[in-house]
């Protein structure tokens, strides 16, 4: 049984940040950008998925559910009714991916605000109240991950020998930060730093993975799918006319223009064959974030059948994009996995959440970290291309530290 009524949507003020506020400690769950979106708790229903086939079986999981689920929904959009909220390893092998239908979701978008009840929860309505504030993180220290600075830029350094003999175009390597605290880290501190810091960004946690996101892989909203497409970046300064000047040159860039031409074609490609038309505008904007600027391009489609073609089969279908993998994807990918020296999980993964419908958002796991227990392994990734300088790689990869390492500090 699941059951969605109506809320005052001043009861969920944007301003006040209300929707992270209502998460508990236990479980949380978010996909929040400007005070709208959504939270969840609980657990009515949870899938593990591993492998090749791991998009396919969460997508037939998801189908079978709400396909059996008795819905009562007086608000009928998209992300009312019984929702998902998941979360997907980058690489077939290893990694776990998960999702997690909560027992209470709460939402908001525009003037619509609504609260689902699933499963035994949905014989009462919940008390909707704010959750006592989480702690700041004690006694934070850093260290390196898999690999040190000078470890990195080596690696870097081989993925451009590797680009030069032509056997890839463009590869994305990452690296991990670990910290560590006194005391189990609470991740709703982090996601309402994020939140505060980053209103732009999707602010997301599922199942200890939090973070931020620029990067909307897909939304796919009564048909009309879109693609946020970031690919190449430089760090602000903090003084506005310089930025503004760096913004230019960044527009202006041959190796970031050849970076984002390279993640948007693979991104348009992949839409084709679920969409009837697909439009690509002709050159990107920058994306200014408060501590980076990205090129970025808006990729819109319209699909061919909303039965046949969820916003999961869509994240699939695209995962892994030139953005976070390179191209051509399959030999990137390998270079990614010789070089490396570290598992990613599901950092860079696809990250969302799924309704009844099959509508959803579906973002990148980027400028996120894993929450386990008193560590948490911040992530950050950089697209190497030919000509790539591993000293200003690793520069982009530290700025890319910088939104979760500050949400750590108290």
């Amino acid at each position: 049984m699941c059951r969605t009524v109506r809320l005052d949507p001043s009861l969920l003020d944007p301003a006040a940040g209300s929707l992270l506020d209502l998460l508990p400690p236990d479980g949380p769950l978010s996909w929040v950008r400007r005070g709208e979106g959504l939270v969840g708790w609980g657990s009515a229903a949870e899938i593990s998925t591993a492998g090749a086939e791991r998009f396919d079986d969460a997508d037939t999981w998801w189908a079978d559910l709400v396909a059996a689920a008795v819905v009562r929904d007086e608000v009928g959009v998209p992300g009312t009714g019984p929702v998902a909220f998941g979360s997907f390893a980058f690489a077939d092998d290893p990694g776990s991916s998960t999702l997690v239908v909560p027992e209470v979701i709460v939402g908001r978008r525009g003037d619509d605000a609504w609260l689902t009840t699933v499963g035994r929860s949905s014989i009462a309505d919940p008390r909707l109240g704010v959750a006592a504030a989480p702690e700041p993180p004690a006694e934070v220290t850093f260290s390196d991950g898999a690999l040190d600075g000078e470890a990195w830029m080596s690696a870097v350094a081989a993925a451009v020998l590797r680009i030069e003999s032509g056997e890839v175009d463009k590869v994305v390597l990452a690296r991990d930060l670990l910290a560590t605290a006194a005391e189990p880290v609470d991740a709703r501190w982090i996601l309402q730093r994020l939140a505060a810091a980053y209103p732009m960004c999707w602010t997301f946690h599922v199942d200890g993975l939090v973070g931020a996101t620029p990067e909307m892989l897909v939304r796919r909203d009564r048909g009309l799918v879109t693609s946020r497409v970031l690919a190449g970046t430089i760090r602000r300064t903090g003084d506005d006319g310089h930025d503004l000047a760096l913004a230019a040159a960044l527009a202006r860039s041959s190796k970031d223009l050849e970076e984002h031409e390279y993640a948007v074609r693979s991104v348009a490609d992949a839409l084709r064959p679920h969409c009837s038309s697909v439009n690509v505008p002709d050159s990107p904007f920058v994306l200014h974030l408060p501590n980076v600027m990205h090129l970025a391009t808006d990729v819109a489609g319209n699909v061919h059948d909303a039965r046949e073609v969820s916003s999961l089969r869509l994240a699939a279908a695209l995962h892994p994009s030139a953005a976070v993998g390179g191209t051509p994807t399959p030999a990137a990918v390998g270079v990614i996995e010789e070089l490396e020296s570290m598992d990613r999980g599901r950092y860079a993964g696809p990250v969302g959440w799924i309704d009844a419908a099959g509508d959803g958002e579906w973002g990148l796991a980027l400028r996120s970290a894993e929450v386990t227990g008193s560590t948490v392994r911040l992530f950050a990734g950089c697209g190497i291309v030919a000509g790539s300088d591993p000293e200003a790689e690793l520069a982009e990869a530290q700025a890319k530290f910088v939104p979760v390492r500050d949400a750590l500090s108290s």
